[in-house]
């Protein structure tokens, strides 16, 4: 039971880190894309951009609780074993 708490908070702590990077990305480059559109948007519509936000959102999420439940397994065995 102490082992599934354990990596399931490292599984939480994973999703809190990737939101932080996620919102620190899109700050930044929704910054550029409103300064300079035509420069930025790579040629992408408003439309497309959304779409690679989703996409983007939900690979962020699922490499955060795979990071997570990966270093709470890594971390149990080296302090628990």
């Amino acid at each position: 039971m102490k082992k599934a708490a354990y990596i399931f908070s490292f599984v939480i702590l994973g999703i809190l880190v990737q939101f932080l990077i996620h919102a620190l990305v899109e700050i930044l480059y929704i910054g550029a894309l409103l300064r300079d559109f035509p420069r930025y948007g790579l040629g992408l519509s408003w439309n497309a951009w959304v779409w690679i936000h989703h996409i983007g959102t939900v690979i962020l999420f699922i490499a955060g609780a795979a990071a997570g439940f990966w270093q709470g397994k890594y971390w149990w065995r080296k302090i628990y074993d």
